[in-house]
Protein backbone atom coordinates (compact mmCIF):
# COMPACT_ATOMS: atom_id res chain seq x y z
CA UNK A 1 0.00 0.00 0.00
CA UNK A 2 0.84 3.95 -0.33
CA UNK A 3 0.29 7.38 1.14
CA UNK A 4 -1.47 9.61 -0.58
CA UNK A 5 1.84 11.68 -0.93
CA UNK A 6 3.70 8.96 -2.65
CA UNK A 7 3.18 7.48 -6.34
CA UNK A 8 4.04 4.22 -7.72
CA UNK A 9 7.58 4.07 -10.04
CA UNK A 10 7.32 4.12 -13.72
CA UNK A 11 8.40 0.96 -14.49
CA UNK A 12 11.64 1.57 -16.27
CA UNK A 13 11.83 0.40 -19.83
CA UNK A 14 14.77 -1.49 -21.25
CA UNK A 15 17.43 -0.24 -23.24
CA UNK A 16 17.37 -1.66 -26.39
CA UNK A 17 20.32 -2.69 -27.69
CA UNK A 18 21.90 -1.52 -31.12
CA UNK A 19 21.48 -3.83 -34.04
CA UNK A 20 25.24 -5.41 -34.08
CA UNK A 21 24.73 -4.99 -38.48
CA UNK A 22 25.57 -1.29 -37.42
CA UNK A 23 28.47 -1.90 -35.62
CA UNK A 24 29.41 -4.21 -37.93
CA UNK A 25 28.89 -1.80 -41.27
CA UNK A 26 30.99 0.80 -38.88
CA UNK A 27 33.79 -1.19 -38.42
CA UNK A 28 33.47 -2.58 -42.09
CA UNK A 29 33.44 1.13 -43.60
CA UNK A 30 36.85 2.28 -41.57
CA UNK A 31 38.67 -0.83 -42.81
CA UNK A 32 37.59 -0.55 -46.40
CA UNK A 33 38.41 3.29 -46.23
CA UNK A 34 42.01 3.34 -44.17
CA UNK A 35 42.53 0.03 -46.72
CA UNK A 36 41.81 2.18 -50.10
CA UNK A 37 43.30 5.29 -48.79
CA UNK A 38 46.66 3.42 -48.19
CA UNK A 39 46.73 2.07 -51.64
CA UNK A 40 45.56 -1.70 -50.08
CA UNK A 41 44.30 -4.01 -51.93
CA UNK A 42 40.72 -5.84 -50.76
CA UNK A 43 41.43 -8.88 -52.33
CA UNK A 44 44.69 -10.80 -54.16
CA UNK A 45 47.93 -11.05 -52.12
CA UNK A 46 48.29 -9.17 -49.06
CA UNK A 47 45.27 -7.74 -49.63
CA UNK A 48 42.98 -6.73 -46.61
CA UNK A 49 40.97 -10.07 -46.96
CA UNK A 50 44.25 -12.49 -46.57
CA UNK A 51 45.23 -10.05 -43.82
CA UNK A 52 42.04 -9.91 -42.00
CA UNK A 53 41.61 -13.97 -41.98
CA UNK A 54 45.22 -14.24 -41.08
CA UNK A 55 44.25 -11.92 -37.93
CA UNK A 56 41.08 -14.30 -37.09
CA UNK A 57 42.96 -17.54 -37.76
CA UNK A 58 45.94 -16.40 -35.38
CA UNK A 59 43.26 -14.82 -32.47
CA UNK A 60 41.48 -17.90 -32.45
CA UNK A 61 44.45 -20.31 -32.32
CA UNK A 62 45.75 -18.35 -29.25
CA UNK A 63 41.80 -18.40 -27.44
CA UNK A 64 42.58 -22.39 -28.05
CA UNK A 65 46.16 -22.36 -26.33
CA UNK A 66 44.53 -19.97 -23.75
CA UNK A 67 42.29 -22.87 -23.14
CA UNK A 68 44.45 -25.61 -23.24
CA UNK A 69 46.94 -24.27 -20.64
CA UNK A 70 44.16 -22.43 -18.48
CA UNK A 71 46.02 -18.84 -18.15
CA UNK A 72 46.18 -15.95 -20.41
CA UNK A 73 49.12 -14.61 -22.47
CA UNK A 74 51.84 -12.85 -20.51
CA UNK A 75 49.63 -14.12 -16.85
CA UNK A 76 51.74 -14.09 -14.18
CA UNK A 77 49.37 -16.91 -13.06
CA UNK A 78 51.04 -19.27 -15.81
CA UNK A 79 54.66 -18.52 -14.09
CA UNK A 80 56.14 -22.12 -12.60
CA UNK A 81 52.33 -23.41 -13.55
CA UNK A 82 54.12 -26.20 -15.51
CA UNK A 83 53.11 -26.45 -19.23
CA UNK A 84 53.74 -23.06 -20.73
CA UNK A 85 53.89 -21.17 -24.40
CA UNK A 86 56.99 -21.90 -26.46
CA UNK A 87 57.03 -19.20 -28.97
CA UNK A 88 54.89 -20.36 -32.23
CA UNK A 89 55.69 -22.15 -35.76
CA UNK A 90 54.92 -20.48 -39.17
CA UNK A 91 52.22 -22.66 -41.37
CA UNK A 92 50.96 -21.89 -44.68
CA UNK A 93 46.86 -22.70 -45.13
CA UNK A 94 44.87 -22.58 -47.83
CA UNK A 95 41.82 -20.35 -47.29
CA UNK A 96 38.56 -19.24 -49.40
CA UNK A 97 40.89 -16.08 -50.19
CA UNK A 98 43.90 -17.84 -50.73
CA UNK A 99 47.31 -19.07 -48.85
CA UNK A 100 47.37 -17.48 -45.85
CA UNK A 101 50.99 -17.44 -43.16
CA UNK A 102 49.92 -17.74 -39.95
CA UNK A 103 51.76 -18.35 -36.29
CA UNK A 104 50.68 -21.20 -34.79
CA UNK A 105 51.45 -20.79 -31.18
CA UNK A 106 52.98 -23.72 -29.42
CA UNK A 107 53.67 -25.44 -25.50
CA UNK A 108 56.73 -27.01 -24.11
CA UNK A 109 54.92 -30.46 -23.84
CA UNK A 110 53.78 -30.48 -27.02
CA UNK A 111 50.33 -31.09 -26.03
CA UNK A 112 48.66 -28.37 -28.35
CA UNK A 113 46.31 -30.21 -30.54
CA UNK A 114 45.05 -26.99 -32.43
CA UNK A 115 41.36 -27.60 -33.99
CA UNK A 116 40.81 -24.51 -36.31
CA UNK A 117 44.15 -25.48 -38.36
CA UNK A 118 45.05 -29.06 -37.05
CA UNK A 119 48.71 -30.25 -37.25
CA UNK A 120 49.57 -31.36 -40.89
CA UNK A 121 45.89 -29.76 -42.36
CA UNK A 122 46.71 -27.47 -45.68
CA UNK A 123 43.58 -26.50 -46.49
CA UNK A 124 40.55 -24.90 -44.50
CA UNK A 125 37.45 -25.62 -44.52
CA UNK A 126 35.42 -24.73 -47.83
CA UNK A 127 37.93 -25.29 -50.35
CA UNK A 128 37.81 -29.16 -50.28
CA UNK A 129 34.03 -28.57 -51.36
CA UNK A 130 35.35 -26.34 -53.91
CA UNK A 131 37.58 -28.47 -55.20
CA UNK A 132 35.08 -31.35 -55.51
CA UNK A 133 32.55 -28.63 -57.25
CA UNK A 134 34.99 -27.89 -59.28
CA UNK A 135 35.60 -31.69 -60.34
CA UNK A 136 31.63 -32.48 -60.79
CA UNK A 137 31.11 -29.70 -62.71
CA UNK A 138 33.55 -31.54 -65.36
CA UNK A 139 37.08 -29.28 -64.96
CA UNK A 140 40.06 -32.17 -64.62
CA UNK A 141 42.47 -32.27 -62.18
CA UNK A 142 45.02 -29.77 -64.36
CA UNK A 143 42.07 -27.30 -64.98
CA UNK A 144 41.09 -27.24 -60.83
CA UNK A 145 44.74 -26.65 -60.41
CA UNK A 146 45.25 -24.03 -62.97
CA UNK A 147 41.93 -22.36 -61.35
CA UNK A 148 43.45 -22.47 -57.64
CA UNK A 149 46.48 -20.90 -58.81
CA UNK A 150 45.01 -18.20 -60.99
CA UNK A 151 42.07 -17.03 -58.73
CA UNK A 152 43.71 -18.12 -55.54
CA UNK A 153 47.66 -17.96 -56.22
CA UNK A 154 47.56 -21.25 -54.81
CA UNK A 155 49.67 -24.19 -55.73
CA UNK A 156 47.96 -27.19 -55.11
CA UNK A 157 49.09 -30.89 -57.28
CA UNK A 158 47.10 -32.91 -59.23
CA UNK A 159 47.87 -36.01 -56.70
CA UNK A 160 46.42 -33.51 -54.20
CA UNK A 161 43.11 -32.42 -55.99
CA UNK A 162 42.38 -36.14 -56.79
CA UNK A 163 42.85 -37.49 -53.21
CA UNK A 164 40.30 -34.37 -52.04
CA UNK A 165 38.26 -35.94 -54.38
CA UNK A 166 38.32 -39.26 -53.97
CA UNK A 167 37.13 -38.60 -50.52
CA UNK A 168 33.33 -39.08 -52.27
CA UNK A 169 33.84 -42.94 -52.68
CA UNK A 170 32.90 -43.66 -49.03
CA UNK A 171 29.67 -41.32 -49.20
CA UNK A 172 28.83 -42.99 -52.98
CA UNK A 173 29.45 -46.85 -51.41
CA UNK A 174 27.13 -45.64 -48.60
CA UNK A 175 24.38 -43.80 -51.30
CA UNK A 176 24.34 -46.44 -53.36
CA UNK A 177 23.38 -48.95 -50.41
CA UNK A 178 20.97 -46.74 -48.99
CA UNK A 179 17.25 -48.08 -48.20
CA UNK A 180 15.27 -46.76 -50.82
CA UNK A 181 11.02 -46.25 -51.27
CA UNK A 182 8.99 -49.74 -50.88
CA UNK A 183 6.83 -48.51 -54.03
CA UNK A 184 8.11 -46.37 -57.48
CA UNK A 185 5.29 -45.56 -59.77
CA UNK A 186 8.14 -45.29 -62.41
CA UNK A 187 11.73 -46.20 -62.91
CA UNK A 188 13.90 -44.91 -66.12
CA UNK A 189 16.79 -47.01 -66.98
CA UNK A 190 19.44 -45.37 -69.49
CA UNK A 191 22.87 -46.23 -70.11
CA UNK A 192 26.19 -43.08 -70.56
CA UNK A 193 29.25 -44.77 -72.47
CA UNK A 194 32.67 -43.94 -70.73
CA UNK A 195 36.14 -44.88 -72.29
CA UNK A 196 37.77 -46.70 -69.60
CA UNK A 197 41.48 -47.96 -69.80
CA UNK A 198 41.88 -51.50 -68.26
CA UNK A 199 44.65 -52.74 -70.26
CA UNK A 200 43.24 -51.05 -73.32
CA UNK A 201 40.97 -48.58 -73.18
CA UNK A 202 37.58 -49.75 -74.52
CA UNK A 203 33.68 -47.86 -74.25
CA UNK A 204 31.97 -49.43 -71.47
CA UNK A 205 28.35 -48.43 -69.86
CA UNK A 206 27.38 -46.60 -66.79
CA UNK A 207 23.52 -47.64 -66.45
CA UNK A 208 21.63 -45.18 -64.26
CA UNK A 209 18.25 -46.09 -62.41
CA UNK A 210 16.06 -42.43 -61.99
CA UNK A 211 13.03 -43.18 -60.37
CA UNK A 212 10.02 -40.87 -59.33
CA UNK A 213 8.45 -40.76 -55.72
CA UNK A 214 4.86 -41.52 -54.95
CA UNK A 215 5.39 -37.44 -54.53
CA UNK A 216 6.79 -36.73 -57.88
CA UNK A 217 10.02 -36.40 -56.87
CA UNK A 218 13.37 -36.92 -58.60
CA UNK A 219 15.38 -40.04 -57.05
CA UNK A 220 18.38 -41.21 -58.43
CA UNK A 221 18.67 -45.15 -57.15
CA UNK A 222 22.31 -45.65 -58.11
CA UNK A 223 25.00 -46.15 -60.79
CA UNK A 224 26.30 -49.37 -62.10
CA UNK A 225 29.06 -50.25 -64.74
CA UNK A 226 28.56 -52.88 -67.16
CA UNK A 227 31.18 -55.38 -68.77
CA UNK A 228 29.52 -55.64 -71.69
CA UNK A 229 27.95 -58.92 -70.99
CA UNK A 230 24.53 -57.19 -70.16
CA UNK A 231 21.66 -60.13 -70.49
CA UNK A 232 19.25 -61.46 -67.98
CA UNK A 233 21.91 -62.45 -65.45
CA UNK A 234 23.49 -59.04 -65.45
CA UNK A 235 19.92 -57.19 -64.93
CA UNK A 236 19.30 -59.83 -62.42
CA UNK A 237 21.96 -58.71 -60.29
CA UNK A 238 21.09 -55.15 -60.15
CA UNK A 239 17.40 -55.50 -60.06
CA UNK A 240 17.89 -57.87 -57.19
CA UNK A 241 20.11 -55.27 -55.32
CA UNK A 242 17.53 -52.50 -55.76
CA UNK A 243 14.58 -54.85 -54.60
CA UNK A 244 16.73 -56.27 -51.61
CA UNK A 245 17.03 -51.74 -50.20
CA UNK A 246 13.19 -52.00 -50.02
CA UNK A 247 11.58 -51.94 -53.35
CA UNK A 248 8.86 -54.19 -53.84
CA UNK A 249 6.64 -53.40 -56.39
CA UNK A 250 7.31 -50.64 -59.45
CA UNK A 251 4.49 -50.21 -61.94
CA UNK A 252 6.19 -49.41 -64.95
CA UNK A 253 10.09 -49.85 -66.18
CA UNK A 254 10.83 -47.65 -68.62
CA UNK A 255 14.00 -48.27 -70.88
CA UNK A 256 15.82 -48.37 -74.30
CA UNK A 257 15.16 -51.61 -75.24
CA UNK A 258 17.85 -52.99 -73.14
CA UNK A 259 18.68 -56.95 -73.92
CA UNK A 260 17.19 -59.69 -71.15
CA UNK A 261 16.27 -56.91 -68.97
CA UNK A 262 12.33 -57.43 -69.51
CA UNK A 263 13.12 -60.98 -68.51
CA UNK A 264 14.68 -60.08 -65.30
CA UNK A 265 12.19 -57.19 -64.58
CA UNK A 266 9.40 -60.31 -64.82
CA UNK A 267 11.36 -62.06 -62.54
CA UNK A 268 11.60 -59.68 -59.74
CA UNK A 269 8.92 -57.35 -60.15
CA UNK A 270 5.91 -60.04 -61.39
CA UNK A 271 3.35 -57.21 -61.67
CA UNK A 272 5.33 -54.16 -63.23
CA UNK A 273 5.14 -53.28 -67.00
CA UNK A 274 8.39 -52.84 -69.06
CA UNK A 275 7.83 -50.31 -71.63
CA UNK A 276 10.36 -49.42 -74.45
CA UNK A 277 11.47 -45.27 -75.07
CA UNK A 278 9.88 -44.82 -77.97
CA UNK A 279 12.03 -42.00 -79.00
CA UNK A 280 14.70 -44.36 -78.82
CA UNK A 281 13.54 -46.29 -81.14
CA UNK A 282 12.83 -44.03 -83.32
CA UNK A 283 16.17 -42.86 -83.34
CA UNK A 284 17.47 -46.69 -84.02
CA UNK A 285 15.33 -46.58 -86.78
CA UNK A 286 17.03 -44.02 -88.68
CA UNK A 287 20.33 -45.54 -88.26
CA UNK A 288 18.97 -47.87 -91.03
CA UNK A 289 18.08 -45.07 -93.37
CA UNK A 290 19.26 -42.91 -95.40
CA UNK A 291 19.12 -39.17 -94.62
CA UNK A 292 17.31 -38.18 -97.25
CA UNK A 293 14.08 -40.70 -96.31
CA UNK A 294 14.59 -39.88 -92.87
CA UNK A 295 11.22 -37.08 -92.61
CA UNK A 296 9.34 -39.27 -94.43
CA UNK A 297 9.77 -42.56 -92.30
CA UNK A 298 8.86 -40.37 -89.31
CA UNK A 299 5.90 -39.15 -91.02
CA UNK A 300 4.79 -43.06 -91.08
CA UNK A 301 5.50 -43.38 -87.86
CA UNK A 302 4.18 -41.19 -86.04
CA UNK A 303 0.48 -43.01 -86.58
CA UNK A 304 2.30 -45.88 -85.27
CA UNK A 305 3.11 -44.87 -81.99
CA UNK A 306 0.03 -42.16 -81.38
CA UNK A 307 -2.82 -44.61 -82.19
CA UNK A 308 -5.83 -44.69 -79.79
CA UNK A 309 -5.31 -48.64 -79.66
CA UNK A 310 -2.61 -51.43 -80.23
CA UNK A 311 -4.97 -53.00 -82.66
CA UNK A 312 -5.03 -49.28 -84.32
CA UNK A 313 -1.09 -49.48 -84.29
CA UNK A 314 -1.03 -52.79 -85.99
CA UNK A 315 -3.12 -50.96 -89.12
CA UNK A 316 -0.63 -48.43 -88.99
CA UNK A 317 2.87 -50.68 -89.15
CA UNK A 318 1.41 -52.20 -91.85
CA UNK A 319 1.15 -49.46 -93.73
CA UNK A 320 4.28 -48.58 -93.19
CA UNK A 321 5.94 -51.83 -93.74
CA UNK A 322 3.65 -51.42 -97.00
CA UNK A 323 6.08 -48.34 -97.53
CA UNK A 324 9.55 -49.18 -96.77
CA UNK A 325 9.98 -52.93 -95.74
CA UNK A 326 11.46 -53.37 -99.16
CA UNK A 327 13.61 -51.23 -99.14
CA UNK A 328 14.52 -51.33 -94.88
CA UNK A 329 13.64 -54.32 -93.66
CA UNK A 330 16.30 -54.04 -90.72
CA UNK A 331 13.82 -51.04 -89.45
CA UNK A 332 10.93 -53.64 -89.40
CA UNK A 333 12.67 -56.19 -87.79
CA UNK A 334 13.71 -53.88 -85.34
CA UNK A 335 10.09 -52.80 -84.46
CA UNK A 336 8.88 -56.13 -84.80
CA UNK A 337 11.40 -57.25 -82.23
CA UNK A 338 10.45 -54.18 -79.80
CA UNK A 339 6.40 -54.64 -80.25
CA UNK A 340 5.68 -56.42 -77.48
CA UNK A 341 7.55 -53.52 -75.18
CA UNK A 342 6.77 -51.03 -77.33
CA UNK A 343 2.72 -51.04 -77.22
CA UNK A 344 1.66 -51.45 -73.29
CA UNK A 345 1.67 -47.58 -73.02
CA UNK A 346 -1.08 -47.55 -75.59
CA UNK A 347 -3.45 -48.81 -73.12
CA UNK A 348 -3.20 -45.93 -70.95
CA UNK A 349 -4.30 -42.23 -70.71
CA UNK A 350 -2.65 -39.71 -72.52
CA UNK A 351 -0.73 -38.17 -69.00
CA UNK A 352 1.13 -41.44 -68.55
CA UNK A 353 1.73 -41.72 -72.44
CA UNK A 354 3.21 -38.47 -72.33
CA UNK A 355 5.14 -39.60 -69.55
CA UNK A 356 6.87 -42.90 -70.42
CA UNK A 357 6.85 -43.24 -74.02
CA UNK A 358 10.03 -41.36 -73.87
CA UNK A 359 13.64 -41.94 -71.09
CA UNK A 360 13.34 -37.77 -71.55
CA UNK A 361 13.41 -37.56 -67.75
CA UNK A 362 16.80 -39.04 -67.54
CA UNK A 363 18.26 -37.75 -70.31
CA UNK A 364 18.90 -34.05 -68.57
CA UNK A 365 20.42 -35.89 -66.22
CA UNK A 366 22.84 -37.81 -68.82
CA UNK A 367 23.58 -34.53 -70.66
CA UNK A 368 25.02 -33.30 -66.96
CA UNK A 369 27.22 -36.80 -66.58
CA UNK A 370 28.37 -36.45 -70.35
CA UNK A 371 29.91 -32.95 -70.01
CA UNK A 372 31.39 -34.09 -66.69
CA UNK A 373 32.87 -37.87 -68.58
CA UNK A 374 33.83 -35.66 -71.54
CA UNK A 375 36.66 -33.23 -70.31
CA UNK A 376 38.44 -36.54 -68.78
CA UNK A 377 38.83 -38.25 -72.21
CA UNK A 378 39.17 -41.72 -70.40
CA UNK A 379 39.50 -43.04 -67.14
CA UNK A 380 42.51 -45.49 -65.71
CA UNK A 381 40.14 -47.51 -63.93
CA UNK A 382 35.98 -48.28 -63.38
CA UNK A 383 36.22 -46.55 -59.95
CA UNK A 384 37.01 -43.43 -61.54
CA UNK A 385 34.59 -43.48 -63.71
CA UNK A 386 31.86 -44.30 -61.82
CA UNK A 387 33.44 -41.46 -58.89
CA UNK A 388 33.22 -38.72 -61.61
CA UNK A 389 29.39 -39.70 -62.68
CA UNK A 390 28.66 -39.76 -58.94
CA UNK A 391 29.81 -36.09 -58.24
CA UNK A 392 28.04 -34.87 -61.80
CA UNK A 393 24.98 -36.29 -60.38
CA UNK A 394 25.31 -35.07 -56.43
CA UNK A 395 25.58 -31.17 -58.14
CA UNK A 396 22.14 -31.49 -59.87
CA UNK A 397 19.83 -29.20 -59.18
CA UNK A 398 21.83 -27.16 -56.09
CA UNK A 399 18.72 -24.64 -55.46
CA UNK A 400 15.80 -27.54 -55.48
CA UNK A 401 13.89 -25.06 -58.10
CA UNK A 402 13.95 -28.33 -60.77
CA UNK A 403 12.81 -31.04 -58.24
CA UNK A 404 9.77 -28.23 -57.36
CA UNK A 405 9.33 -28.33 -61.45
CA UNK A 406 9.41 -31.61 -61.72
CA UNK A 407 6.89 -32.62 -59.07
CA UNK A 408 4.51 -29.99 -60.24
CA UNK A 409 4.83 -31.99 -64.18
CA UNK A 410 4.19 -35.19 -62.13
CA UNK A 411 1.07 -34.38 -60.31
CA UNK A 412 -1.61 -35.32 -62.63
CA UNK A 413 0.24 -38.22 -64.24
CA UNK A 414 0.45 -39.76 -60.71
CA UNK A 415 -3.22 -39.66 -60.37
CA UNK A 416 -3.60 -41.29 -63.47
CA UNK A 417 -0.99 -43.71 -62.33
CA UNK A 418 -3.33 -44.75 -59.46
CA UNK A 419 -6.21 -45.36 -61.12
CA UNK A 420 -4.63 -47.11 -64.05
CA UNK A 421 -2.57 -49.93 -61.53
CA UNK A 422 -5.73 -49.89 -59.10
CA UNK A 423 -4.39 -47.79 -56.11
CA UNK A 424 -1.16 -49.24 -56.08
CA UNK A 425 0.25 -46.05 -55.04
CA UNK A 426 -2.40 -45.20 -52.78
CA UNK A 427 -1.16 -48.05 -50.71
CA UNK A 428 1.84 -47.05 -50.54
CA UNK A 429 0.93 -43.84 -49.39
CA UNK A 430 -0.43 -45.35 -46.19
Amino acid sequence: MTSDNVTEAEPVKAVEPQPAKAVDDQLIDELVGRAQAEGLQLTGEGGLLQQLTKRLLESALEGEITDHLGYDKHDPAGKNGGNSRNGTRAKTVLTDVGPVEIAVPRDREGSFEPKIAKKRQKRLSGVDEMVISLSAKGLTTGEVQAHLAEVYGAEVSRQTISTLTDKVIDGMAEWQNRPLDPVYPVIFIDAIHVKIRDGAVANRPIYVALAVTVEGRRDILGLWAGDGGEGAKHWMHILTEIKNRGVNDVLMLVCDGLKGLPDAVEAVWPRTTVQTCVVHLLRNSFRHAARQDWDKIAKLLKPVYTAPTEEAALDRFAEFVDAWGRKYPAIVRLWENAWEEFTPFLRFDTEIRRIVCTTNAIESVNARIRRAVKARGHFPNETAALKCVYMAIMSLDPTGKGQARWTMRWKTALNAFDITFDGRLSAARQ
